[in-house]
């Protein structure tokens, strides 16, 4: 049996689908109804958007719900961290995170979810929540399918 999170995942893919397969003029595009969908859907989410990879090893904010993000990514972090292995990156307590780079101190939790492309991360979905221990490995695969929703897009996003 499913639980409300599963369903909830699930209904939220099946509305995205709807919105973007067909229907989304760029990735970006879809981007944004992404972020605004799971943020509205998700309560426990307190800052929900895409990083963009950029030239020099940085990170550029990309479509986002939630209060004003950093702009520009650098050095450490969690989104970093997750271009660097190219894989999801589930942090329960943000400040025991060496390098974290605070947004918003009100982030208790994060998950970053690669954007993949030809085998290369081009972005990140990172989402936060003000409860520490607010995601675990069964958002993975829910929110990696979400992302897939942007693979036949991905080649007009631009590039760092």
């Amino acid at each position: 049996m499913l639980d409300r999170r599963e369903t909830r995942y699930e209904r939220i893919f099946d509305q995205l689908r709807e919105l973007i397969e067909g229907r989304s003029p760029t990735a970006l595009a879809a981007m944004a109804t992404i972020c605004a969908l799971l943020h509205a859907k998700m309560p426990h989410h307190l800052w929900t958007g895409f990083y963009l990879v950029a030239p020099g090893d940085e990170l550029h904010v990309g479509p986002y719900q939630g209060v004003v993000a950093c702009q520009v990514l650098r050095t450490g972090g969690v989104c970093l961290r997750a271009v660097e292995t190219k894989r999801p990156v589930i942090v329960d307590d943000v400040h025991s995170f060496q390098g974290h780079i605070t947004c918003d101190p009100r982030a208790g939790s994060e998950i970053v979810i690669p954007v993949m492309d030809d085998g290369e991360v081009v972005a990140v979905l990172d989402i936060d929540a003000a409860e520490r221990g607010s995601f675990s490995e069964a958002d993975v695969a829910p929110l990696s399918r979400i992302v897939s929703l942007l693979d036949s897009l991905l080649s007009g996003l631009p590039r760092g």
